[in-house]
């Protein structure tokens, strides 16, 4: 690890918490149940860890290729179907429902990550992987013809907010909401360049002026958080690399499986979730969720 900062607690290592998934994916830290919830995509199950026991275990099996989640206002969870090409809610009592699945008459692709905007409405990304990639969900075919980030809300229902991203990923607000940042991984499959996270101006459901704001070198900029002060985490194929809001890099954490997808949580909000390959890391950091 190497840092010219503090925003890594005194002291502060990578920890194991848990192993035994494929692809570790959407981690999400629950405050009321004190656990982080994660998806291993190709074993279609969600798993999570006790921050009470330091157990790991099978929260479901069978859910059709979840990926990434956020957590509602009300404590349900909303989350990603590659397998059901839609965005779903989880209740606190388990019960799963459908939000979202077609955008007109064409069926999504399969929605891979989700951040809920200040206003409540939910943004998230659409690239193809559940549909391309049969160890992450079913064959299909991209029925509106693109990759894109929507964005739905009870009152306006679908609309498509982002266009110019050619495999759209990890998403996440800055701390006011008046931005948005977006990674595109369409270098991994060899069908577009891109390797870096994009941030754009957010008018209440309006998204504007993309532009370039960091790349990752190492393998891909999947996951994405962004801290109180507006710092932006990015997951990479080394480990976890930290921007100012300017895109200039503060940090490198390495890790020692490829990272997919982190979170802020813990009982004081402090302790980063990484979701890395086969297993969940943890390190105690000094900052907090936007």
């Amino acid at each position: 690890m190497t840092t010219d900062t503090d925003l890594i607690r005194p002291g502060a290592a990578i920890e194991l918490l848990g192993s035994g998934a494929t692809w570790s994916e959407g981690p999400l830290w629950i405050p009321d149940e004190r656990v982080v919830r994660w998806s291993d995509i190709p074993g279609n199950r969600i798993l999570r860890w006790h921050a009470s026991t330091g157990s790991v275990e099978v929260h479901r099996d069978e859910v059709e290729f979840t990926n990434g989640r956020a957590l509602d206002r009300d404590g349900s969870v909303v989350q990603c179907s590659h397998g059901r090409r839609r965005l779903e809610r989880e209740a606190p009592d388990g019960t799963v429902t459908e939000i979202v699945a077609r955008w007109g008459e064409h069926r999504l692709n399969s929605p891979n990550d989700v951040a809920v905007a200040p206003d409540g409405s939910y943004w998230f990304t659409d690239p193809d992987y559940g549909i391309v990639q049969p160890h992450e969900g079913h064959p299909g075919v991209r029925e509106y013809g693109d990759c894109r980030v929507f964005r739905w809300s009870a009152q306006d229902g679908l609309t498509a907010v982002i266009d110019d991203i050619d495999r759209p990923n990890g998403i996440a607000f800055s701390p006011d909401g008046r931005t948005v940042y977006v990674t595109d991984t369409a270098a991994g499959l060899g069908d577009g360049p891109g390797h870096w996270i994009r941030a754009y101006d957010v008018d209440g459901a309006r998204a504007s002026g993309g532009r370039h704001f960091a790349s990752i070198e190492v393998g891909l900029p999947d996951g994405i958080a962004v801290d109180v002060e507006g710092r932006v985490w990015s997951s990479a194929g080394d480990g976890v690399h930290v921007f100012d809001r300017e895109g200039t890099e503060l940090l490198f954490i390495a890790v020692p499986e490829v990272v997919a997808n982190l979170c802020f949580g813990g009982d004081d909000g402090t302790d980063l979730f990484i979701a890395a390959t086969s297993s969940l890391y943890r390190i105690r950091t000094s900052t907090r969720a936007a």
